[in-house]
């Protein structure tokens, strides 16, 4: 197939005075880019790379009516509005070329924590109580207090429609209401959008990866009450991953930042597959799928949850990301999949595949070699 690869590059990324030094952590880098396109040439695809920007030079529009691919590797993140991750699959919409990974309506809503979180309790699945603050100055919920007016348990603070961590750090865990406030305002400053405070879940940091698309089934049937179950059909779920933060307590606070993501990536150490339970990884894949398909997911993502050590490691889901970071000697799906037994290039390539058959662009999708 002819295969064009979208993305927005850190390197064509805008910058004015007084922006957020994480500002375009989200961004992708050119090894990123280069690696998709050799793993997509590694099978046969034709590849190449363009910017996901409709604005000149780059004129996407243009310059996808005069390629022509049969398939769109989508990891546009785009760079302004709510919905911005959902902007290019619009643009292909319009165009009608297909694309991999999921649609606007599922891009534009993960990419709103609080929305997800909405949708999540509305299907009985287990996501830390919360509260959004459009100024510091808003009232706190009662059920965030004490009959003394203090907090009832510590909140973590972080921008409502970031990814990559952005604004997390160790001033993100917040223990009192004047606390609560200042990294508020701190954060609205930065970030310029509503925050989210949502009840501090003291515990590992687990994310969980799947490749694939789930058979046509009801969602009422893989929320936390079916825990009986096994994953559906039509997803490969990849190793749990877990992030050994023991090293970084006094500096992260026990927190997945942004600051070990970007700039300590290297001196973290990734178990995976992690040390869980049997019982307790098999929770963790079938709310992972529950998540998937009630935010309306298609072929890739990653779910991170956190495991309440005062409560017999409860799973609590965090978010999803319907776009993984996939750097290679990086990211955590790509750590995962590596786990699972598959290459940088079959996974990829079981990306464009499940994609395909999805889309109807192959009539049926061969098994990636790897584990069983």
């Amino acid at each position: 197939m002819r295969i064009a690869v979208l993305a927005n590059l850190k390197t064509n990324a805008p910058t004015w005075e007084g922006m957020s030094p994480d500002q375009w952590a989200d961004l992708d880098s050119p090894r990123t880019v280069q690696s998709i396109i050799q793993a997509l040439e590694s099978a046969g695809h034709q590849a190449i790379f363009l910017e996901a920007s409709i604005r000149p030079p780059f004129n996407l529009i243009e310059r996808l009516l005069d390629y022509q691919p049969d398939l769109c590797f989508n990891i546009a993140e785009s760079h302004w509005g709510d919905g911005r991750e959902a902007h290019i699959p619009s643009v292909l919409e319009m165009l009608r070329i297909p694309y991999t990974g999921s649609k606007v309506l599922a891009l534009a809503l993960a990419l709103d924590k609080p929305m997800t979180k909405r949708i999540l309790m509305y299907h009985g699945l287990p996501t830390p109580e919360f509260q959004v603050f459009e100024s510091p100055d808003d009232p706190i919920d009662d059920d965030l207090l004490d009959e003394r007016g203090y907090l009832r348990f510590p909140l973590f603070v972080k921008p409502s429609r970031e990814g990559t961590s952005m604004g997390v750090s160790a001033q993100s865990i917040v223990r009192s209401v004047d606390e609560l406030r200042a990294q508020v305002a701190r954060q609205i400053r930065l970030y310029n959008q509503p925050i989210l405070c949502e009840h501090y879940i003291e515990g590992r940091e687990v994310m969980v990866g799947m490749v694939g698309n789930l058979k046509p089934t009801t969602a009422r049937k893989l929320n936390e009450r079916a825990l009986s179950q096994d994953v559906p059909e039509g997803l490969t779920m990849l190793p749990p991953l877990e992030v050994d933060l023991n090293a970084f307590r006094e500096s992260e606070a026990d927190l997945y930042t942004n600051r070990l993501k970007t700039e300590l990536s290297d001196e973290c150490t990734y178990l995976v597959p992690a040390p869980l339970e049997p019982e307790l990884a098999r929770q963790l894949n079938v709310l992972a799928a529950a998540v998937f398909r009630v935010i309306g997911c298609k072929d890739v993502a990653r779910v991170d949850f956190r495991l309440d050590k005062h409560n017999h490691n409860k799973p609590y889901i965090l978010e999803i990301n319907p776009l993984p970071g996939l750097t290679p000697n990086f990211s955590d799906l790509c750590y995962e999949a590596e786990a699972y037994g598959w290459t940088y290039e079959q996974l990829i390539n079981a990306i464009v595949d499940t994609a395909a058959v999805r889309l109807g662009l192959v009539e049926s999708q061969p098994r990636p070699a790897g584990a069983d």
